[in-house]
């Protein structure tokens, strides 16, 4: 009986204590803006880790195979609703076609991935280019590497340039799509920064189009304010720009038509987003 008393003072002492953490929790979060940055970072982290470690056998057993990247995104892509991101998509049509191409696309943080999930249903078969190092960032990088990204090493731009353009043939020959960030580095500002030019030597060197996707600005996340709120993003993908008998000579054209439709459609997506 003193036993049973005693371990029922103790559970009574739990839920007290687990309420008021609760209570606290929820306080803060509502409450603290710097609270809610680090919260919905940590909790965005840490649930992606335990999903890749939960699909990370199946990858095993179908090693660079890119549909696993289809698993990844039924598997994760509700994790923005627990961070509250709202994704619009818009030119659906252009992502359906059974076509090889080069996707580029602004960068402006690491929850663009989330982004992307929302679409990869849409476009079945496509991979990424990611830098060197982020294979090293397990479990997230060797699931990466078993779901067919393609790691380049910026340091060598020869050796990152000719892989890039190997990689541009089997995307012809395959019918898939391969998503480049040609900005390099994320850039949460508004604008769009100067591309570099890999992804259109290798969209020349294929004779495959251009398809450019422009993700309107985060204007809900700062990380100098450490703000991170609830927020809408309109993911607009615009119609290929074709390269069909281009040649290297061709490229800084390509990449001045490519950025200055981007630039503009980034802005008119802000002043939309601005003014609702």
């Amino acid at each position: 009986m003193l036993h049973f008393s005693l371990l029922k003072m103790v559970f009574l002492k739990f839920e007290m204590f687990l309420v008021i953490f609760i209570l606290v929790l929820t306080l803060l979060y509502k409450k603290n803006g710097t609270f809610l940055y680090y919260f919905k970072y940590i909790l965005y982290v840490g649930l992606s880790n335990i999903i890749v470690i939960l699909v990370l056998p199946i990858f095993m057993f179908r090693p660079k195979n890119i549909h696993n990247l289809l698993i990844a995104s039924y598997t994760c892509s509700w994790i923005t609703k627990i961070v509250e991101i709202h994704w619009e998509l818009r030119g659906k049509e252009h992502l359906e076609q059974d076509r090889g191409c080069i996707i580029v696309s602004n960068h402006q943080s690491a929850f663009d991935i989330l982004g992307m999930y929302q679409i990869w249903p849409i476009m079945k078969k496509c991979t990424a280019i990611a830098r060197r190092e982020l294979f090293y960032v397990w479990p997230f990088g060797l699931a990466a590497w078993l779901a067919g990204l393609i790691f380049i090493d910026r340091r060598n731009a020869e050796k990152a340039r000719l892989l890039i353009n190997d990689t541009a043939k089997y995307v012809k020959e395959k019918k898939i799509k391969l998503w480049i960030y040609p900005e390099g580095t994320r850039r949460n500002t508004g604008e769009i920064h100067p591309f570099k030019k890999g992804a259109f030597y290798a969209a020349i060197h294929g004779q495959i189009p251009i398809l450019p996707i422009v993700f309107s600005s985060y204007y809900f996340l700062s990380s100098k304010e450490k703000k991170f709120d609830s927020g809408r993003v309109i993911i607009k993908t615009l119609p290929a720009i074709s390269t069909e008998g281009m040649t290297i000579d061709d490229v800084n054209k390509l990449l001045e038509k490519t950025q200055n439709v981007m630039s503009e459609t980034l802005r008119e997506l802000n002043r939309e987003i601005q003014s609702s």
